[in-house]
Order: C-alpha cells, then sequence, then structure tokens
C-alpha cells in the first residue's frame, strides 16, 4: 500500500517538477499565434478552452491502454509501478508535450511530417506507413474491446456483431463530422466518467485495506516472461506510448495558446499514469496473487477482469458505472485514431478535408479493412500493436531530440528514453515470436549493435541539419497574434 501511495504522489510531483522543467527547456512563447487562429477551418482546425481540450486529450490518448495494459503488467509485480512512474514522467509525459508543441510550432502537423522535416526525406513513406498501421490496429483494438466489455455487461444477451456495427456507426460520424460538433461536447462528461470511475477504484482500495504488495524489482511474472523488454510492450499507455503522437497534433490544432501546452500534453499523461497505478494495484491485490490472476486472464480475458475488479471495488451501481467509464476509453480513442488516420492521409495526398466527400473517399477503405482486421485474435491483434506503437513513440522522440539540437537546448530530455526505447524495440522484434524468434541473450546484444546504428545516423543528421538555415518553427509573423 505504501509503495502504491509514493507512486501516486512521485507522478504528481513529477507534473509540478520535472514537467515545470521541460516546459522551461522548450521555451514556451504566450504571443506566438497557435494554428487553431492561423488555420481555423471549422472542421479541424477549431480553438477550444483549457479544461476541454485537456478532457479530450486525456480520452484521445487514453484507450483501452491505461487498463488493459497494466492489468497485464501487474503480473510481472510491483515492478511495474516502478515502470508506470518513471516511464510516465520521464519519456512518456515528455514524449506527448514536445508531439504536441513542435506540431503547434509547425501547423498542427502530424508525426510523419514532422518527422520527414527534422530526421530526413527517406522517412516521410516509412513513418506514414507505421503511422497509419498503428493507428488502424488501434482503431481495430478498440473495437473489439469496448465491444466485449458491452456485451458482458448485457449478460450476452446482445451479440458481439451488433455492438461493433454500432461503435463503427459512431466512429464513421466522429471521424468525418467537424471536431467541436461530437467530440468537443460529449468528451468532456466521458472525460469527467473516467476519472470518477478510476478514483472510486482507487478510493475503494484503501477503504478496504486491499493488499497491494510492496516494491520489490524481482519478476513475478508466472510465465516467467523476461521484465526486459516485455514489460515495456505490455504497459504502453500510462507510462510511454507512440498513439499519443498521432492524437497529440488532433489538439495542437484546437489549442489557444502556446501556456496552455503543460496542463494539456504533459499533465494529462501524468492523469493517464494515475489511472494506470489504480488498476496495476487492483489487479495485484483483488485476485489471490499472481497466480490467481493469470488463472483470471485466462479465463475471462481481460475485459472480464476489468468486469469483476469493479463490481467487487464499487458493487453492482458503482461497478456498472467503472466500467462504463473503461468502455470509454476505448471508443473514444478509437474515434480520434480513425480521425487522426484521416488527416494523416489527407496531408500525405494533399486533398483538402473542408468536403465530407473528400472525407468519405479516405474514410470509408480505411474502416472497411479495420473491420476485416476485427475477426482475428485479439492478443495477437495486441502484439502488433504493441511493436507499432513504441516503434512509433521512438520515432516521435527521436524528433524531439533533433528539434531541441537545432534550438540549441537541453536534448537530453527526449534522447536519453528515445535511445532505451530504441533498444527495447529492436529486442522486442529480435525475440518476439511476431519477430525474428531469437534466443534473449542474442537478442540483447543485437540490440545494442541495431541502437549504435541509429545512434550514428541521428548524429550524422544533426551535423548536417545545424549547418543550414533550417527553418525550425514555420512563419507566423503575418499572424500576429492570437485572438
Amino acid at each position: 500500500m505504501i509503495t502504491f501511495l509514493v507512486c501516486i504522489v512521485a507522478l504528481i510531483i513529477g507534473y509540478f517538477t520535472y514537467g515545470k522543467f521541460v516546459e522551461k527547456v522548450f521555451g514556451k512563447q504566450e504571443s506566438r499565434p497557435t494554428p487553431a487562429y492561423v488555420n481555423g477551418d471549422g472542421v479541424d482546425y477549431v480553438p477550444m478552452s483549457t479544461p476541454k481540450n485537456s478532457l479530450i486529450q486525456l480520452l484521445n490518448i487514453a484507450g483501452v491502454g491505461p487498463v488493459f495494459g497494466p492489468i497485464m503488467g501487474a503480473l510481472y509485480g510491483p515492478v511495474a509501478f516502478v515502470w508506470i512512474v518513471i516511464g510516465c514522467i520521464f519519456a512518456g509525459a515528455v514524449h506527448d508535450y514536445l508531439t504536441g508543441m513542435i506540431s503547434i510550432r509547425n501547423r498542427g502537423a502530424h508525426l510523419p511530417q514532422l518527422a520527414t522535416k527534422f530526421l530526413g526525406k527517406y522517412m516521410k513513406h516509412v513513418v506514414n506507413a507505421f503511422a497509419l498501421l498503428l493507428l488502424v490496429l488501434v482503431g481495430t483494438v478498440f473495437v473489439s474491446s469496448p465491444a466485449l466489455l458491452l456485451h458482458n455487461l448485457m449478460d450476452a444477451k446482445v451479440s458481439i456483431t451488433l455492438i461493433t456495427f454500432v461503435i463503427f456507426a459512431y466512429y464513421i460520424l466522429a471521424t468525418l463530422l467537424p471536431v467541436d460538433k461530437i467530440i468537443g461536447r460529449i468528451y468532456p462528461f466521458f472525460g469527467a466518467l473516467l476519472l470518477i470511475s478510476a478514483a472510486g477504484i482507487g478510493v475503494m482500495m484503501l477503504v478496504t485495506g486491499a493488499p497491494i504488495p510492496e516494491l520489490t524489482l524481482q519478476n513475478m511474472h508466472p510465465a516467467a516472461l523476461p521484465i526486459f523488454p516485455m514489460l515495456f510492450f505490455t504497459i504502453t499507455c500510462g507510462a510511454l506510448s507512440g498513439f499519443h503522437a498521432t492524437q497529440s497534433p488532433i489538439i495542437s490544432r484546437t489549442t489557444q495558446k502556446e501556456s496552455q501546452g503543460r496542463k494539456i500534453f504533459y499533465g494529462m499523461m501524468i492523469a493517464e499514469g494515475i489511472i494506470a497505478m489504480i488498476w496495476a494495484a487492483a489487479a495485484m491485490s483483488l485476485f489471490s496473487g499472481y497466480g490467481g490472476l493469470n488463472e483470471k486472464l485466462a479465463v475471462i480475458g481481460t475485459a472480464g477482469v476489468v468486469s469483476e475488479a469493479s463490481i467487487l471495488m464499487l458493487g453492482a451501481v458503482g461497478g456498472t458505472l467503472a466500467i462504463l467509464g473503461v468502455i470509454v476509453l476505448p471508443i473514444t480513442s478509437g474515434d480520434t485514431a480513425f480521425r487522426a488516420a484521416r488527416m494523416i492521409i489527407a496531408d500525405y495526398l494533399k486533398l483538402g478535408q473542408g468536403k465530407i466527400l473528400s472525407r468519405l473517399w479516405i474514410a470509408i477503405p480505411m474502416f472497411v479493412i479495420s473491420y476485416g482486421l476485427t475477426q482475428i485474435d485479439f492478443n495477437i491483434l495486441w502484439r502488433y500493436f504493441s511493436w507499432a506503437n513504441q516503434t512509433t513513440a521512438v520515432i516521435a522522440l527521436w524528433v524531439g531530440a533533433m528539434y531541441l539540437i537545432i534550438a540549441k537546448k537541453n536534448h537530453w530530455i527526449a534522447s536519453i528514453p528515445a535511445t532505451f526505447m530504441t533498444y527495447n524495440v529492436f529486442v522486442y522484434i529480435l525475440y518476439e515470436k511476431i519477430g525474428f524468434n531469437l534466443p534473449l541473450n542474442v537478442a540483447y546484444i543485437g540490440g545494442i549493435v541495431l541502437t549504435l546504428i541509429v545512434i550514428v545516423a541521428f548524429a550524422m543528421r544533426a551535423v548536417s541539419v545545424r549547418g543550414t538555415d533550417f527553418l525550425l518553427d514555420e512563419d507566423v509573423s503575418h499572424y500576429k497574434t492570437n485572438p
């Protein structure tokens, strides 16, 4: 219990200390006009308030990750708490803040555009492919998981197929309509439900004296899966997630002032970390140890564990509300995943999105592909999602590091976590069955070699760029200030 409380406090302190430091390093400019005004189009570029943007950002980035991931990560034991705290403060929140703020400085550009600009033209097609793969996988995963939760909540009286169809119908509307018509109006209420449900689980664990284990770095996983690198791909949202780099530019297009960035981007990542801590603690303490949790996951799945923990802690009514709060997470990330994919494709093809027909040409094929992917086993989808997710995070962190190098600022806040996760991505793909399925020791050595190659390539790019008249931020001098 003490470890859990210390970790929650550490996350909050991290926001007020390291978050402030990161903001200072980046150098916010209060008078610089933001894309919400410079590029206002009434569809994607629409200025909205800080509270509204913050709750939308939280729902956009949260997905099912800070619930399902920490529940599965709980099998590793309290070391999961350490990764959530350190990963969130020094990697995930930095990642989210830099991608959001650099996007603001570049007219709301998405990650593929930023990677092309800062890492080189050769990255354009690679990052576009990765971003779209990740977003379609996210959209698919975030259809399957809420559909299963709703199916269980309604005692299997409504078919999963029908529930899936309804969710897809909502996604189509949210993807096509202007951002302030659905997302801007209902997300703040969903955000409140999410926070209340997570807080309810956390408070009840304290009140009931749930046996949350104290800190140990011992690997408790019943199947003895290695902490390095598997934990970092099990708990992504809540610690570090590349999916966030695809979502932050959505809100960079609706942010009114740069000074709001720390609350919206860094702060909401900290909030997600707290949600992840609560669900990891619940999973560790409510099912008779790690073996009991493992058996539950094998029999009723992650969605079943969420339902059972919610009812156990909050009773029938409160538990149902908590489950609804969890259901909101993936649905409100799935729709913005497809929305971000539409924007990325539109930017890539230079296709204006003012007309709804232009949006339909992009959206319909995406939904057809995603529906086909829902027929694949969820666990397989999750493994591919995890790999694509953290690979995207690595790219975003290197973009942030390059931006800071060019700006002659402290790039270590981005380059250190970028190096760490680059190594883990290589080890994961070398070790995992979805990759090369090599022995772990070989994967560790291979990861070092490949990471060194990436560092050398990055350094060469940094040297070549610093000697040129590189346009760090888009020129908005003709637009004097935010209204």
